[in-house]
């Protein structure tokens, strides 16, 4: 585990980048982690972030399907808005842990 300076706070990271405590999570934290993913990151981009939040609270398994099915953006949309591995990154954005179902 790892620590390091996210918006002015001191976040705790686990060896792949995801946060340990999703309490230390906020939306200047998400938008720091997502610039330096090359993402800046839209309304349409925190829609997405808080849907997995609140499902990963609710302990629901978290799939690109079920964020598709979400009615916020379609699979092809979520690939748009997170290029290059669309859970595991809007995942890490949102502060939560890394899905069984990424690699």
């Amino acid at each position: 585990m790892a620590q390091k300076t996210i918006a002015g706070q001191s976040i705790d990271l686990n060896d792949e980048g995801y946060m340990v405590d999703a309490s230390q999570w906020n939306r200047e934290v998400a938008s720091e982690m997502a610039k330096e993913g090359g993402i800046e990151l839209t309304d349409k981009h925190y829609e997405v972030l808080d849907f997995l939040r609140a499902a990963n609270e609710k302990g629901e398994t978290l799939t690109i399907r079920r964020v598709g099915k979400s009615g916020i953006v379609d699979i092809k949309g979520l690939y748009k808005l997170f290029p290059g591995g669309p859970l595991k990154y809007s995942s890490k954005y949102a502060g939560i842990p890394k899905p069984a179902s990424c690699i």
